[in-house]
């Protein structure tokens, strides 16, 4: 499955839900558009898979013969009260847009891991969000400087946190991530609401597969 597939899978999915209440309610719903897609498939959700430190979970996972297809997800929001096709949505602001971006990196690692096990997986991160700080470049030098994610941004190589960052903002996240793959963050947009700061979702997916295989190119030029 190429990455143009799933986009289209997207972009059907937010004339439908356009707004999600969690990060599950998200899992769900893509997860049934992937089985809409492909009928045939065994759709997954909390996949448990061999990790470095024990059993780790992909948040999507499709079985396609030997080409399963891994995604995972984050969903980030700032505050909202929407109300969409006679349904309310009251999001919360979950700010650590910091810690965000670094869980939403570490995803990225685990897919590189999947695409060494599995060759011929599809491995796609995908992160969701109405906070514009996600996609937008900082005014200022920030101690999550190698993670920032906004849109044109290239992410390669070494990510670490700049040494000014304290004790209390790395805690459980003070290891460095290494990717293997070259990326370039671009963001879409994904839906937009009448609801003041908050009212635009915008969407990343980065295509850990492609990312993976132009950098094994280069290696073996």
């Amino acid at each position: 499955m190429t990455a143009d597939v799933m986009v289209t899978i997207l972009r059907n999915l937010c004339n439908t839900r356009p707004v999600f209440h969690s990060e599950a309610d998200v899992q769900h719903a893509l997860a049934w558009g992937l089985h809409e897609e492909f009928r045939d498939a065994r759709v997954r959700l909390e996949m448990p898979l061999r990790g470095e430190n024990g059993t780790e979970y992909c948040d999507v996972w499709v079985w396609m013969g030997d080409a399963p297809i891994a995604v995972e997800l984050k969903y980030k929001t700032g505050a909202a009260d929407l109300a969409v096709a006679g349904q309310r949505f009251l999001l919360k602001n979950q700010s650590a847009q910091d810690l965000g971006r670094y869980d939403f990196l570490k995803d990225v690692t685990r897919l590189e891991r999947v695409c060494h096990t599995y060759a011929r997986a599809r491995c796609y991160a995908i992160l969701l969000t109405n906070d514009s700080a996600y996609w937008s470049a900082a005014r200022n030098e920030t101690v999550d400087a190698a993670f920032r994610l906004h849109d044109g941004r290239p992410i390669s190589g070494r990510l670490a946190w700049g040494a000014a960052a304290s004790p209390g903002t790395t805690r459980g996240r003070d290891a460095a991530l290494h990717l293997e793959g070259a990326y370039r963050a671009q963001w879409w947009d994904y839906s937009a609401h009448n609801a003041g700061r908050f009212a635009l979702f915008r969407y990343l997916m980065l295509d850990v597969t492609s990312a993976m295989t132009l950098n094994a190119r280069e290696v073996h030029r």
